[in-house]
């Protein structure tokens, strides 16, 4: 019965003891060889093995090396020990986090988790409820359909019951450079997301907070917990304050940025942001688990639990906190139970040391790069690096060549009006080292581009 297991244990082994050794992209042959997969629904039965076996000898090689040590795309952390650990028990014990009759294991360490996550993340006494979820984009929908229902139920409107159809209107109100994952998540809410209200933003992408319109007790204000591209935190302080005379929701877009407030030297950025009336944040970018797990916090519960909750004869409710009641899902993977493994390992001080050595490692990598003569965009606060190599031609040519090397990867972007190669510095694994080897092929790759252009 267990041979599978082993076998597929000892291959998942050989991948992470070599990951540093490979290319961080696949070569080209590797992409050629997925083509073996093409091949008809199979009539007759494989033995597990087998399928392990073509799975890792075809598939792995055609991985991105995402949970390396030189992979800086996308704000992605490598999986922590603890992570890659508890989801192989996870998979074994096949949890629905939907309720605590299905899963009281998962249903406890949710609680534990969000209780940590509220302490660590410096919303003690605020956030009073959350849940787990797929990713930023479903905590920032999640969130705000709870705001949604928390304007709306002012005025005496049940939007849950009777839609937007005549709703009183909801102000929206977001920064000029807002993250395309909270207008996603206004688009499927009903909201729209060319009818939003866009405030001015400082040459680092943070709302000007003298900017902002007039704000009254419908308004739902989105402000951002690190720029997507500077890193920029967004003067929640002031944006709170002002939102909280005039009785107005704030929501925070923290998907990445939210994490520093783990850290001594970094904290100080997210200050205010504890006024807020709910929160998104990703899991898989600092805190370094894997992906699909989002998380949503909300000061209001009552709020959360009304546009979440759904209720059917077969669904069997205790009196205890159950999960389905504050995410948009029902059958749902034990996401708390990876959540709990990874803050269990770090603790507090772990966690403030590997977000911390980020951001050292981002300021390095962007003076390792300036030093080399190469034009460094934003101001290097945390973890995000935008460097441009000359015209826009000249750097996405050697942006495609740094990623067709593959001792590195990392995206392009535009800001500002500048094409730029964008560096996110997000896992626990990254060490000086990897730094300059990392500059060392930039520089080496892009001087040979700019000879040729």
């Amino acid at each position: 019965m267990t041979d599978w297991l082993h076998d597929a244990t000892r291959r998942a082994e050989r991948y992470l003891n070599t990951i540093d050794e490979r290319a961080v992209f696949p070569s080209d042959e590797a992409l050629e060889a997925l083509d073996a997969f093409d091949e008809p629904f199979p009539e007759q039965s494989s033995d597990v093995q087998s399928v392990i076996a073509m799975l890792d000898e075809l598939g792995a090689s055609a991985t991105v090396a995402t949970t390396g040590s030189r992979y800086f795309g996308f704000v992605t952390g490598g999986i922590l020990p603890a992570g890659t650990a508890s989801n192989i028990l996870m998979s074994a014990w096949d949890q629905n986090a939907a309720a605590h009759i299905m899963s009281p294991i998962t249903a406890k360490l949710e609680e534990v988790s969000l209780a940590w996550l509220i302490d660590v993340l410096g919303l003690e006494g605020q956030a009073t409820s959350g849940g787990f979820v797929t990713g930023a984009t479903t905590a920032n929908f999640t969130a705000l359909a709870a705001a949604r229902h928390y304007l709306l139920s002012r005025k005496g409107w049940d939007v849950e019951a009777n839609g937007l159809f005549g709703a009183p209107e909801i102000k929206v109100v977001v920064g000029d450079e807002v993250h395309v994952s909270v207008l996603q998540a206004l688009q499927m809410l009903g909201f729209g997301k060319e009818r939003v209200i866009r405030v001015p933003v400082d040459d680092q992408g943070a709302i000007l907070a003298e900017q902002l319109p007039p704000l009254d007790d419908m308004t739902l204000v989105c402000i951002q917990a690190g720029n997507v591209n500077s890193g920029a935190f967004d003067p929640a302080e002031a944006i709170c304050q002002r939102a909280r005379d005039a009785g107005a929701w704030v929501h925070v877009d923290g998907a990445f940025g939210l994490w520093v407030s783990a850290t001594e030297t970094h904290k100080h950025l997210t200050m205010g942001y504890e006024l807020a009336d709910s929160w998104a944040t990703d899991g898989h970018k600092w805190l370094n688990v894997s992906y699909d797990n989002g998380i949503v916090l909300c000061r209001h519960e009552e709020a959360l639990r009304n546009a979440m909750i759904v209720n059917a004869p077969y669904l069997i409710m205790g009196e205890t906190r159950e999960p389905s009641h504050y995410t948009p899902e029902l059958s749902r993977r034990a996401r708390g139970i990876e959540i709990w493994a990874a803050m269990k390992s770090l603790g507090r001080s772990g966690l403030a040391d590997l977000i911390t050595r980020d951001c050292q490692l981002a300021s390095y990598f962007a003076d390792g790069l300036r030093d080399a003569g190469f034009e460094i965009l934003n101001d290097v606060i945390i973890n995000q690096v935008l460097v441009a190599f000359g015209n826009r031609e000249q750097t996405l040519q050697t942006i495609e060549a740094i990623q067709r090397d593959g001792t590195l990867w990392a995206g392009s972007s535009v800001w500002k009006g500048q094409t730029a190669m964008r560096i996110s510095v997000s896992s626990w694994k990254t060490t000086q080292a990897d730094i300059d080897r990392c500059v060392e092929a930039i520089s080496r790759i892009a001087r040979t581009i700019l000879t040729q252009v």
